[in-house]
């Protein structure tokens, strides 16, 4: 029997940043288990290229990224999700569209990099940690026993995950 391939979607404002970190983090460590994807409800029309430097420091994919709308995955046609991660406060308090098959959600808020003001170091480390902290997250999720959970202990399981270390004070309903 061929184990599920489950779709993840990264939901932020801009799709710029941390929900492009997110889609790319997935991609490599839920390789053959997991589909990750993003988009925003505002996209700002461009990936922050410290976004793309600080992938490809870290080894992970880096390029084919571009800055989306969520409405582009409310289509006819579109994945349907297993779970939808918010990775921003704001995006985490919008009204969400209706997706189909009623995926699984959490807020895993994580101060914006894209905001830090200062010297280019200083803005690469504000990423490197947005980075870290979301690995962190997705580390533990990729490692929850998704088969075997039901779907109050599982969306329990996915709420302790978004307070790991770095979270924002978000509560989204995302």
């Amino acid at each position: 029997m061929t184990e599920k391939i489950y779709s993840v979607l990264f939901l932020c404002t801009g799709n710029s940043a941390r929900s492009i970190l997110g889609e790319a983090i997935l991609q490599k460590e839920g390789q053959g288990r997991f589909r990750a994807f993003s988009a925003g409800s505002q996209p700002k029309g461009e990936v922050h290229p410290l976004a793309l430097k600080t992938l490809a420091a870290l080894d992970y994919p880096h390029e084919g990224f571009r800055s989306k709308s969520w409405d582009e995955f409310a289509e006819q046609g579109a994945p349907e999700f297993d779970f939808i991660f918010t990775v921003c406060d704001n995006a985490a308090g919008e009204a969400c569209p209706v997706w189909l098959g009623h995926p699984a959600t959490a807020h895993w808020g994580i101060e914006d990099p894209a905001a830090v003001e200062g010297t280019e170091a200083e803005k690469l480390q504000a990423f490197a940690k947005a980075a870290r902290f979301l690995k962190k997250r997705i580390d533990a999720f990729v490692n929850l026993p998704l088969s075997s959970l039901d779907k109050l202990a599982l969306q329990a399981k996915l709420k302790e995950i978004g307070a790991l270390e770095g979270a924002t004070s978000g509560n989204g309903k995302g």
